[in-house]
């Protein structure tokens, strides 16, 4: 406690200053009985109380004062440990609470509770939010009705094309294509960064949805000749979300098809266990580089690797799907080596019982 406690002399100004007080986050101190030991000026400003008011009061008997009370509720009697964790204190006050205890000669002695007031970054995020949810939403229509437009035209509707023309509006629609996938991966961004990762749970049959995405990407296997093979139980129905399971399963298999060699192999296997399955999605691709394994579930992050194959893509598959995952209550993770090839592993928990487990070979 000396050390929380320990004054500066400040002759300049008449008096001592502790070493708390001109911090910019608020803290406060529990003894080893949780009660409380010290609150420092940036934690009466905070929580709008003095300290002398709450001095030598438990943490659960801080509960009585209106500000403190969600501190408490997320602390706990025994005040628990937590890193980051977000609080709403009251109307646009938002701060992240971290807690750590204190040891002496292999004994807890106090614990520190640091909160840092992120109400502004908070704000910019929520600003970012709508700018990015307008813009996408802005720009869907048109693009959708250019894509209509050129599909018509290649189509021969308005009339027959030369070799020329058809060539030229072909690179038009596939840069178009690519823009309209940049706008759904920034509306399913904005939903995620909303909070709203679920809309329709309902029970669907996995192996399904991962044949309706291989189905998808069927010309472009047979046209890089790739050997695809789909283990799966024709009677593994869960409660998921149709669409947003659609856009996981879209964007591993979308990886794999695009990263893996003409002529590789990508081998999905379904597997039932008592209360979740299984799925995994192998690839013989370029793999990641191991430097970089722990970004790969990072927003707007792409492998150097993946940037010399295909430099338009925009790093925010993995992060939507692994936040889409864990909104079902799963995991996800990867085994991978570079020049070798991925394995991408999905658990999802289940509530249905499933029948016998059947092979299918696609191409």
């Amino acid at each position: 406690m000396n050390f929380f406690k320990n004054k500066i002399e400040r002759p300049d100004i008449g008096s001592n200053i502790s070493l708390t007080d001109y911090l910019t986050d608020a803290l406060f101190v529990f003894d080893i009985k949780s009660k409380l030991v010290l609150a420092n000026p940036k934690a009466e400003i905070f929580f709008e109380v003095r300290e002398e008011m709450i001095l030598g009061i438990s943490i659960l008997g801080l509960s009585k004062f209106k500000n403190l009370s969600p501190l408490v509720s997320l602390l706990g009697g025994e005040i628990k440990t937590i890193s980051k964790e977000e609080l709403t204190i009251r109307n646009n006050f938002i701060v992240e609470v971290t807690s750590i205890p204190i040891s002496s000669e292999g004994k807890r002695t106090n614990t520190l509770v640091v909160i840092h007031d992120i109400t502004r970054a908070k704000l910019a995020d929520e600003m970012k939010n709508e700018f990015v949810t307008l813009a996408a939403h802005q720009l869907r229509t048109p693009t959708s009705g250019i894509k209509w437009a050129l599909k018509s035209i290649l189509d021969g509707d308005d009339g027959p094309l030369n070799e020329k023309q058809k060539e030229t509006l072909e690179k038009i629609y596939s840069v178009n294509d690519k823009v309209i996938n940049l706008v759904h991966d920034l509306l399913d961004l904005a939903e995620i960064e909303e909070g709203k990762y679920l809309n329709n749970i309902s029970s669907n049959n996995i192996g399904d949805l991962i044949q309706a995405s291989l189905e998808l990407n069927k010309e472009f296997i047979i046209k890089k000749k790739l050997y695809v093979q789909l283990n799966k139980d024709d009677s593994i129905d869960m409660m998921v979300d149709k669409e947003k399971m659609n856009i996981v399963f879209n964007n591993v298999l979308d990886n794999a098809i695009r990263y893996t060699k003409p002529g590789g192999k990508i081998i999905i296997d379904i597997i039932k266990r008592s209360k979740e399955i299984e799925i995994r999605i192998r690839d013989t691709g370029i793999g990641i580089p191991s430097i970089q394994e722990n970004r790969v579930f990072s927003k707007f992050f792409r492998g150097t690797n993946v940037m010399k194959i295909d430099t338009e893509g925009t790093g925010l598959g993995l992060y939507i799907t692994k936040n889409i995952i864990e909104a079902h209550g799963g995991r996800i993770w990867f085994d991978s080596k570079e020049n070798k090839g991925t394995t991408f592993y999905i658990v999802i928990p289940v509530k249905e019982k499933y029948g016998e487990f059947l092979r299918n070979d696609l191409y």
